[in-house]
């Protein structure tokens, strides 16, 4: 078999160790994307048809208000990607280990103070005005959501593994375990529409805490096996440690938590500004175009780490090769999205049959914007794999900033509707695309100095 694999590498004139390791993950997380990709199409209709339209469009709300906790580890876990690269190619396992415990406790110990602060707020926020919803749901939401929370508090934790992994170069793992999570997710959705009677709560409860027990069933898998010698131990917490993550961590941080905002407080405001209804369409839309940017995702992921070696080892041309290769991925995938949607109605009206109706507008606009996001992704990569992100993080703070009055500004004062939401996004992401393309021609030309060499 290795020597198949060999051959193959031959014909494609694929030589460099690097680009061996990539393609050989590459081709298993395309089938581990494959699957998932599979399986959440099969979830959707299932989903609506045990929670009905509204329900569903406040877990897809709740969902995404949830996901901003999720980015609470202060941006540990992307400095932790780094710094353990980076330890890794100096060949210091010591070092690496004191990174791991380091960013373990420091995160858990957030965690349970998030856990701790939320279950007290909760008592006095009324979740049905949050959400925009039934009164009905005043009790469910109000047990629901102090146990979503915390069971994405505690993934917080136990999701470091994948960046463990991913560091590591060992870039599929993260694909077997979103394709493990969604297969464990269907089969959960199928079961509770066959057994039970439609709930918002159980199905919530349920779906948080699955993908939780998962993730600590590979934390005592990995570090049992593969990574027993950086099992995380409070003896090499060490403050420099913590310093040297945080330092480019706390810069990551901010730039996930604006990212947040212009990405994922769509729902959000579309809730409060329309319908729960209308999130439904705008995220049918989105799971639609996410085949494309999921499995450009494949190809992409796995050159941020390898960029931080390749950087560390001042590799320059292999570098700039690989990039050209991203760029030539950049044009094919946003043909894709094209190709997406001008089949949408087809697509949709197979997937999900004639009920559920979305306006070509509304997919024009998320075409748009997964193709914008496509073409920042493999700059924005290597430009965080250097660490060289200040401008990154002015730049995403100001659109940040500007992006939930933009919105709310298109989508009613000039009455686009749900439409100038993603306007908003869209107008917010591109800046992004022509900086971070400018600061990676400067800093592969050796040229870059002050603010774009920081």
């Amino acid at each position: 078999m290795g020597r198949r694999i060999e051959k193959l590498y031959n014909k494609f004139g694929i030589k460099s160790d690097r680009t061996k390791n990539i393609t050989k993950h590459v081709l298993l997380s395309f089938i581990y994307k494959g699957g998932s990709i599979l399986a959440i199409f099969m979830i959707v209709p299932l989903t609506i048809n045990f929670l009905e339209i509204e329900n569903y469009g406040i877990w897809l709300t709740l969902s995404s208000f949830i996901a901003w906790f999720s980015f609470f580890d202060i941006g540990l876990g992307n400095g932790l990607r780094n710094k353990f690269a980076e330890a890794k190619a100096n060949g210091d396992l010591t070092l690496a280990k004191a990174f791991v415990s380091s960013a373990y406790f420091t995160i858990g110990a957030v965690s349970i103070g998030l856990i701790i602060l939320f279950v007290g707020l909760n008592f006095f926020i009324d979740w049905t005005k949050v959400f925009n919803t039934s009164p009905s749901l005043h009790k469910d939401l109000g047990l629901l959501m102090p146990i979503v929370f915390g069971f994405f508090c505690l993934q917080l934790v136990v999701k470091l593994i994948t960046t463990i992994y991913t560091a590591d170069q060992h870039h599929s793992t993260q694909g077997k375990i979103t394709f493990l999570t969604n297969l464990g997710s269907l089969l959960i959705v199928w079961l509770l529409t066959k057994t039970t009677n439609s709930s918002l709560l159980i199905f919530g409860v349920i779906y948080s805490v699955f993908p939780t027990l998962l993730l600590v069933g590979f934390n005592f898998f990995a570090f049992k096996g593969r990574y027993n010698y950086c099992k995380p131990n409070y003896k090499y917490w060490k403050k420099e440690h913590l310093k040297d993550i945080f330092g480019l961590g706390s810069k990551f941080f901010i730039i996930q938590i604006s990212w947040v905002v212009i990405t994922s407080t769509d729902n959000i405001i579309i809730s409060q500004l329309f319908s729960p209804e209308d999130v439904v369409q705008y995220n049918l839309s989105l799971k639609l175009f996410t085949i494309s940017s999921m499995i450009f995702a494949i190809l992409a992921t796995p050159y941020w780490s390898t960029f931080t070696e390749a950087h560390v080892k001042a590799d320059t041309i292999w570098i700039k090769g690989a990039m050209k290769s991203l760029e030539r991925f950049v044009i094919l995938f946003s043909i894709l999205c094209l190709v997406i949607l001008f089949l949408s109605k087809y697509i949709l009206n197979f997937w999900l049959g004639p009920s559920v109706f979305i306006p070509f507008e509304i997919n024009l606009a998320v075409c748009i914007m997964t193709i914008f996001i496509i073409v920042l992704t493999p700059y924005n990569y290597y430009i965080n794999a250097t660490g060289k992100i200040k401008i990154q993080l002015y730049l995403s703070l100001l659109m940040a900033l500007i992006n939930i009055p933009l919105s709310i500004y298109i989508a009613k004062s000039l009455d686009f509707g749900v439409v100038g939401v993603m306007i908003s996004t869209i107008i917010c992401i591109a800046p992004g695309i022509v900086f971070s393309r400018i600061q990676f021609k400067k800093i592969i030309s050796e040229t870059a100095k002050g603010i774009w060499n920081q």
